[in-house]
C-alpha cells in the first residue's frame, strides 16, 4: 500500500518558516512591549486587548448610514 509523505517528516527544512509565535513576539517588539510574557499573558485573559493591538475597535462608524 503507497502512502502519502508526511509533509514536513522527509524535509524538515521545508517547514514554513519563521513559525507564527515568531511573528507575534516580533509585532510586540516593534509596538513597543518591554516584558513579552506579561503582555502575552494578559493579552490571553483579555482578548478584547490584542484587537487593538490590530487595530480593530468597537466603534462603528456610523457616517454616511
Amino acid at each position: 500500500m503507497l502512502r502519502a509523505p508526511r509533509p514536513f517528516a522527509l524535509a524538515p527544512h521545508l517547514a514554513p518558516w519563521p513559525p507564527p509565535a515568531n511573528l507575534a513576539i516580533g509585532t510586540l517588539k516593534i509596538l513597543g512591549a518591554d516584558n513579552i510574557a506579561k503582555t502575552t499573558r494578559t493579552i490571553r485573559d483579555e482578548p478584547e486587548r490584542a484587537l487593538a493591538i490590530l487595530g480593530i475597535t468597537n466603534n462603528p462608524d456610523t457616517h454616511g448610514t
